[in-house]
């Protein structure tokens, strides 16, 4: 059983790595050719989140540590300054993840959006002071409320599809694994 528990954690964790490669891919494909497309929201940081709350465990802070610097830096932005913001939310959200459990799903989007939205302006604001180059604040405000807004999409995928679901108080092991 412990083998069983220990393949599916490794597994997840993966799967997990790939979902976030898979969705850089599609950032990188040049499908808007030109000025004034659509700004679509940020799908990495959306499913770290989600996966924080429901399975903390299958994300670890060095999986998303490496993801998201990994995506700093095929999507061009300032290296690391992204990744620490968003990893101190998933972290954040992480040891929230208990109360999150039996709470609902109004109460968890609240709590996430609160976390993006936190995470979006603090990213304009250091960019800002460091005087870097970055999106200007209008379509950043707007990426801002189109992630927290498909944030509910991302849910029903994880939930779905990709089978991550909340851990049942019965279901959690000695480490806290289901």
């Amino acid at each position: 059983m412990n083998e069983q528990v220990s393949s599916r954690l490794w597994t997840m964790r993966l799967a997990f790595g790939l979902l976030v490669l898979g969705i850089v891919f599609l950032h990188l494909l040049p499908l808007q050719t030109g000025a004034g497309g659509l700004i679509w929201p940020n799908f990495v940081l959306c499913f770290a989140l989600a996966w924080s709350v429901r399975r903390p465990e299958f994300v670890p802070a060095t999986l998303l540590a490496g993801m998201f610097l990994l995506s700093d830096l095929l999507l061009q932005r300032p290296p690391g300054l992204w990744a620490v913001l968003a990893l101190i939310a998933c972290e954040q959200m992480k040891a929230q993840s208990r109360a999150l459990r039996d709470a609902s799903i109004a109460s968890e989007f609240v709590s996430v959006a609160i976390w993006i939205v936190g995470v979006g302006i603090a990213y304009q604001l250091i960019l800002a002071v460091l005087l870097v180059e970055g999106t200007p604040l209008g379509p950043a405000l707007i990426q801002i409320a189109v992630t927290v807004l498909a944030y509910p999409l991302v849910v029903a995928i994880t939930h779905g599809p990709l089978g991550v679901r909340k851990a049942a108080p019965n279901e959690l092991g000695g480490r806290g694994i289901g």
